[in-house]
């Protein structure tokens, strides 16, 4: 079924206005981004196709510059609101203690790392108060592990003055659940931090679908 022949009130952009953007589907959001169609098929039916192809919502929007489909200018276009999304993720951390919002936390990682092909090391570093100071990729590893160094990681939040980090890091496998090297490397970095007075808050383990707080599970 195409758009123009669903009733006004089930266009995408009709049905955003009128219940907001909570209230469409993936394929429907990217259809208002998309606005017009390509080879024959309207917006709604080109972005079931491309969420299809790339494997989902997330995939396609971190990777936006090989999205099939997608001309230059619509590359721009969602380019840009990924990057818009990412900034605002960011400077709401910023404005307030990281703690008082854990979902804005797991939005970020997952934005930043959760498609990723290897796996990636993301350190946060934060203030006494626990806003954010910088966010950083340090490492990157193979499909399977990261070579993670503590030094770097002391050099780092020495470099930023920080008083705790988050740490974080991608499953491409797609399994959120911390593994044994996981835990062993946290209280390592824990260890090497504490000798500078840093605190670890918490370890992240990302996916597409999930983000594991290796604290809430008593491993951090």
């Amino acid at each position: 079924m195409s758009i123009k022949s669903l009733p006004p009130e089930l266009r995408p952009r009709e049905k955003l206005l009128r219940l907001g953007p909570r209230s469409l589907a993936d394929a429907e959001l990217l259809a208002v981004l998309l606005r017009t169609g390509h080879g024959g098929q309207d917006a709604l039916g080109l972005s079931h196709a491309l969420l299809q192809r790339s494997g989902g919502l997330g995939a396609l929007l971190r990777d936006v510059p090989r999205s099939p489909g997608l001309g230059p200018a619509r590359r721009a276009e969602l380019g840009a609101v990924v990057e818009l999304a990412r900034r605002s993720l960011v400077q709401s951390l910023a404005d307030r203690s990281v703690f008082d919002s854990p979902e804005r936390v797991r939005e970020y990682l997952q934005l930043e790392i959760a498609h990723r092909e290897q796996e990636v090391f993301m350190v946060l570093f934060v203030d006494a108060q626990h806003q954010l100071l910088a966010a950083e990729e340090l490492f990157r590893g193979t499909l399977s592990q990261t070579s993670v160094y503590p030094r770097e990681v002391v050099k780092r939040a020495l470099a930023h003055n920080a008083a705790a980090v988050v740490l974080a890091h991608n499953h491409p496998s797609g399994c959120a659940e911390p593994s044994r090297a996981d835990t062993h490397l946290t209280q390592v970095l824990r260890s090497a931090l504490a000798l500078v007075d840093v605190q670890v808050l918490d370890h992240f383990v990302v996916t597409s679908s999930a983000v594991t707080s290796m604290a809430e599970r008593g491993l951090a």
